[in-house]
């Protein structure tokens, strides 16, 4: 079995400091670096960009929408032309600092608000993903596992990683539960662990309601931006690889 760890870095922003990416790093294998627009800047992408090279961990665009008041978590309605520009400005943006520093890019990872929005929105996930594939056709693009982007870009010819998240409460349709509600986000490391490898082995997990929800893993997502965040990349990674479960860059295997 082979599964990449992937995780949002690079969302510092001038002065401001956000997450542990030189320690996150180390445990993982596929970095989601910010273009801009929700966070990063141009110092902050091209040290993110250096310090995945110096590691050996594969890079991916994170573009989100143009929000860095609110992060990238706030919904703004876009038309589908928008949609396909603004994702192709931000890939173009990280790829300026990859090729700089003799890297491939290897997928791109909508962000936040914009993430969600494309589970639900057909005609906006398919802007999206035209975007991807105006700039090079052979990116992954990492979507939430067993969703209707998923569909619609393999259709498309796009190669896809169906992504699950370490440290996220599912609803029972296999969406993520809000951050505004009660219990989203796990804290725990063990219970994150135990949720991996049911995950990964048994091809699935209990859903919010107690409801099991078969997922597809391809990607797990690691949060770098919450305190825990190093202590539970390397417990994550420590546990699946004490089951047999190579961790790998998502290049290695998706085809």
């Amino acid at each position: 079995m082979r599964v990449d760890l992937n995780s949002d870095l690079g969302e510092s922003f001038g002065r401001y400091k956000l997450g542990l990416d030189e320690e996150v790093m180390n445990y993982i294998t596929s970095a989601n670096v910010a273009t801009g627009w929700h966070a990063g800047d141009p110092l902050v992408m091209r040290k993110t960009v250096r310090l995945a090279k110096e590691k050996g961990v594969a890079v991916g665009a994170h573009p989100g929408y143009p929000d860095l008041m609110g992060f990238g978590r706030r919904y703004i309605k876009l038309t589908p032309e928008e949609a396909r520009n603004y994702v192709l400005y931000q890939i173009g943006a990280l790829y300026a600092f990859t090729r700089a520093e003799g890297l491939e890019l290897q997928h791109v990872k909508p962000h936040g608000a914009l993430y969600n929005a494309l589970v639900k929105e057909g005609e906006l996930a398919r802007a999206v993903i035209e975007g991807i594939a105006d700039f090079d056709k052979k990116l992954i693009f990492v979507t939430l596992s067993g969703s209707k982007p998923a569909e619609i870009a393999e259709e498309m010819g796009v190669k896809v990683a169906h992504e699950v998240f370490a440290d996220r409460a599912y609803n029972p349709d296999g969406t993520l539960v809000p951050r505004s509600k009660p219990n989203a986000v796990i804290h725990d490391k063990d219970e994150i662990a135990e949720r991996v490898i049911s995950m990964v082995k048994d091809g699935g997990v209990r859903a919010i309601n107690g409801e099991w929800i078969e997922l597809k893993v391809d990607t797990i997502c690691v949060h770098g931006d919450n305190p825990k965040a190093v202590e539970i990349a390397k417990h994550i990674r420590e546990v699946l690889e004490r089951e047999g479960v190579r961790i790998v860059p998502m290049k290695a295997f998706i085809r």
